[in-house]
């Protein structure tokens, strides 16, 4: 029914906006909406798998592309496609999306119908994020994805939601305001704002336009005061979103916009930058060590996280952009999964700190196995799909800078510190009071359903990294050369 000439970068993108609009309309139960939004990600699923994945290049060429006149009188364009990096972090969209709509299902959101569509039409806003090839439209999908965002979390959120959503609202708007005005600039120079024809710019504040922006979002330290309230606010499966997802949509910018738009800037503010990133590393695994609860750690942990991919990107080497770049994917992998997780034993036992859990290895080793396997990929064990991430950053590191490696490493392995903790508060230590009386279920059924896809692409990842590199390394490293080739003047 569907071959590789009638499906493109344009039906991945709107066709959740399809769907969303059925679920709008549908007279069905909440249980029904929400299995026909759970059924309609059978198919980008089946496009990507089938039609999209096996004949793409890996040359870093775009393909499935679509480019017409949009708003001719203001040079904008619907130019959309993909080069393997694109591609990628629409794969990773369509599966963490998928995940969290079966969340959802499984917990039985109020007000489901708006709550199903709402997730549509952030996935549909992520994904235009990821292959727009025109900054007008690069900036739609930046910006549409607060709306959804600001009702997940402002409406189904918990205690924290309306600080927690308004903090993460105006540091957002705040930033993309501010590349809007760049943009803006930007496109007038050159005339168009297609990405194929806006060359370079030398212009620092301009650059800095971007570089905020794409900071709040990651989040990069000190511009992340939005994230601890934000990700402890939203419902467990917007949170995974939100921090699998969305947040990279911030170091995308970095590698599709920031490195190729900005070399001069790039080369004269890249030790600024990765300063930035080394103590967000250090920043980031300190207090997610310190935190008390489940979310708290999960949370700054992405602060470390995402000081680590920035490493990357901006050590402007081939070793640490596609170590960059795979590892947007498998923290993306990561967060999510430890999100559902944190989020289902919130469900089943009515509490988050760990002052009140512990003890859930005990009669329930599916969950004891899940936690673990996802918890020792998180700590970048060899073998692990983020270790190979994780290396190839480092190797970059060592490569731009040996001392910056050094501070890098010793970075990561307080990672053992939190993630360690985060287990053992969970399935080992004295069973806490909550666990106690609720004597919570093993990770069965639509809850452990959840939670699969992940654990299976992280362990596919971890046997066979090649998947993703292969397609994002020649990508990744063309976005690097002109600022690389810049440092070396």
């Amino acid at each position: 029914m569907f071959d590789v000439y009638t499906v493109d970068t344009t039906t991945l993108l709107v066709f959740p906006l399809i769907i969303a609009a059925l679920v709008a309309i549908l007279p069905l139960s909440k249980e029904g909406l929400g299995m026909v939004a759970l059924a309609a990600q059978v198919l980008p699923f089946y496009w990507l798998l089938h039609d999209i994945i096996p004949d793409f290049p890996t040359d870093g060429s775009f393909a499935y592309e679509t480019n017409k006149a949009w708003l001719p009188d203001l040079g904008v364009r619907f130019h959309v496609g993909m080069d393997g990096l694109s591609l990628v972090m629409v794969c990773l969209t369509v599966l963490v999306t998928t995940c969290a709509i079966g969340y959802a299902v499984w917990e039985g959101r109020y007000r489901g119908r708006w709550y199903f569509v709402l997730l549509l039409l952030l996935e549909s806003a992520l994904i235009l994020v990821f292959v727009a090839r025109d900054l007008i439209l690069f900036y739609i999908g930046f910006e549409a994805m607060l709306i959804p965002l600001y009702f997940l979390m402002g409406v189904w959120g918990g205690p924290l939601r309306r600080r927690g959503t308004l903090k993460f609202i105006i540091y957002t708007f705040v930033g993309t305001l501010l590349m809007l005005v760049g943009m803006i600039v930007i496109g007038l120079q050159a005339g168009s704002f297609d990405l194929t024809q806006v060359g370079t710019s030398s212009s620092n504040w301009i650059f800095f336009s971007f570089v905020i922006a794409f900071a709040i979002k990651s989040p990069l330290w000190p511009l992340h005061g939005w994230l601890p309230d934000g990700y402890r606010a939203a419902p467990p499966e917007v949170a995974a979103i939100l921090s699998g997802v969305a947040s990279k949509a911030g170091a995308y910018g970095f590698l599709r916009l920031v490195l190729p738009i900005f070399p001069g800037p790039v080369s004269d503010f890249r030790w600024v930058l990765v300063t930035l990133a080394v103590i967000g590393l250090l920043y980031g695994s300190l207090l997610a060590f310190r935190q008390p609860d489940a979310r708290g750690v999960i949370a700054y942990s992405s602060i470390a996280q995402m000081g680590l991919v920035t490493l990357g990107i901006f050590a402007l080497n081939s070793q640490g952009v596609t170590g960059a770049a795979f590892q947007m994917v498998n923290h993306g992998l990561l967060s999510a999964a430890l999100f559902l997780l944190a989020g289902w034993v919130a469900h089943t036992t009515g509490a988050d700190r760990f002052s009140h859990l512990g003890g859930m290895a005990r009669g329930r080793p599916v969950l004891a196995t899940t936690v673990i396997i996802i918890g020792i990929a998180a700590l970048a064990v060899p073998g692990s799909n983020a270790f190979a991430s994780e290396f190839l950053v480092l190797l970059g590191a060592f490569q731009a800078k040996a001392a910056v490696g050094v501070i890098a490493s010793l970075a990561v392995v307080l990672a053992a510190m939190y993630m360690l903790r985060w287990i053992s508060a969970i399935l080992h230590d004295r069973e806490g009071d909550a666990v106690g009386l609720t004597n919570p279920p093993e990770l069965k059924g639509g809850g452990f359903a959840t939670v699969l896809p992940l654990v299976a692409a992280v362990l596919a990842l971890s046997f066979y990294p090649y998947a993703v590199t292969k397609r994002i390394d020649t990508s990744a490293a063309k976005l690097a050369v002109p600022a690389a080739a810049e440092v070396q003047k």
